[in-house]
């Protein structure tokens, strides 16, 4: 067996925020082609899709919310409160219960109930946009998702651009710089929101519709029910966590089409086509690349020893094109019903997975035959790699 510290592993540091785009890919490439593990400042890097599997569902191998937080002072507050409560940051029976309560909610059915409303809205964004070119991210991605998200809440639809806003600063308290230089407002955005779920909390009790918040207030199991506290840090949980993501997957998604412009005309022609086009642009560009475990025992993998309190970053981009065949963008490949590890495996699986899929096929399949001869008019303006990898401006023009 080899002590982790004893290999000789190539360096690589998840900060870098100078990587993006195509020298991204680059570099995360030439790392996998040199092994299935790379150093970083602080742990390790999984390059290949079992071990990334491996670390994402093996018990010891806990979200470092906690340690996050404590590495940044954060001991006492609104943020801190969302993090202890967080079902992310949860394990053990406490996690296994509360996502026995919420899971009939977050099912591929109840997720399809939400399809009418989701063409709504993208007829209703499309009809603002202002002659065969636009900002995608501006237009169509930004609004989409969180215009979503109220009228799956049950909220009220002039609360979308105020539900963004709080998403997008309560992400960054997964982003070390942004943590240091930008706490006030980020410990302000989960205040402001706490106040809003509490008063929707109440509404929907007062008058029950057939929301999430609605249905995840009339959840039992045996007898069991989620307490106030519970509910209003789950939907919390499913507002972060849906809203930034799938405007980030979505602009990706077109760039990579405007890149690739006979798989654009392809999936206009056959409709049919668009759930396998959603799953290959979760697999090319997954905007969550990184994700973060910390070790809670030592653990042996591959006759490795990696220690306690080792953080383990499972790289889906890599792992993601392990034994795919082809790494190009081809959304006809087929690829062996291969694993993403783009939300994730194991017990903290992505609890608005099939929401998101649900998003991305009404958008993509809403789009492509309204926007023929799709192409950039400039350069895409790229988020960085850390935490959610985005895109800042889209500029793309059609015939």
């Amino acid at each position: 067996m080899t002590p982790l510290a004893g290999l000789d592993l190539p360096a690589f540091d998840t900060a870098d925020t100078t990587l993006n785009g195509r020298p991204f890919h680059d570099v995360m490439e030439g790392l996998a082609a040199n092994g299935w593990l790379a150093r970083l400042p602080l742990g390790v890097l999984t390059l290949d899709r079992e071990a990334g599997e491996f670390f994402l569902r093996h018990r010891s191998a806990t979200f470092p919310g906690q340690l996050i937080a404590e590495l940044y002072g954060i001991e006492s507050g609104p943020l801190r409160e969302e993090i202890d409560r967080n079902v992310l940051h949860l394990d053990g029976d406490v996690h296994a219960r509360l996502r026995r309560l919420v899971n009939p909610s977050f099912t591929p059915r109840a997720a399809d109930r939400w399809r009418p409303v989701m063409r709504g809205y993208l007829e209703q964004l499309w009809s603002e946009v202002d002659g065969p070119t636009c900002d995608l991210v501006e237009a169509i991605a930004k609004p989409y998702p969180s215009l979503t998200i109220a009228a799956v809440m049950g909220a009220p639809e002039s609360d979308a651009p105020s539900l963004h806003h709080w998403s997008n600063w309560i992400q960054k308290q997964f982003d070390g710089p942004s943590l240091l230089a930008e706490r006030g407002l980020i410990e302000q955005a989960v205040t402001e929101l706490y106040t809003w779920l509490e008063q929707l909390l109440a509404s929907r009790r007062a008058t029950p519709g057939d929301d999430l918040v609605s249905r995840l207030v009339r959840a039992e199991q045996d007898g069991d029910r989620l307490t106030d506290v519970e509910l209003v840090n789950l939907v919390l949980n499913v507002l972060i966590g849906g809203v930034d993501t799938t405007q980030a997957q979505l602009a990706h998604a077109v760039r990579l089409f405007a890149e690739h412009p006979d798989q654009w005309a392809l999936l206009a022609r056959e409709p049919e086509l668009v759930p396998q086009a959603v799953e290959e642009v979760l697999r090319h560009e997954p905007i969550t690349p990184f994700t973060a475990r910390v070790l809670t025992c030592d653990v042996v993998f591959r006759d490795v020893h990696f220690p306690a309190g080792t953080v383990v970053m499972i790289g889906a981009f890599t792992g993601n094109r392990d034994g795919a065949g082809d790494p190009g963008f081809d959304i006809t490949a087929d690829r062996g019903g291969a694993r993403l590890l783009t939300f994730g495996a194991g017990i903290h699986y992505c609890l608005g997975v099939n929401l998101a899929r649900a998003e991305l096929e009404e958008a993509l399949g809403f789009l492509a035959p309204r926007m023929p001869g799709l192409r950039l008019t400039s350069p895409p303006q790229f988020g960085t790699v850390q935490d959610m990898y985005g895109l800042d401006r889209l500029d793309v023009a059609w015939s």
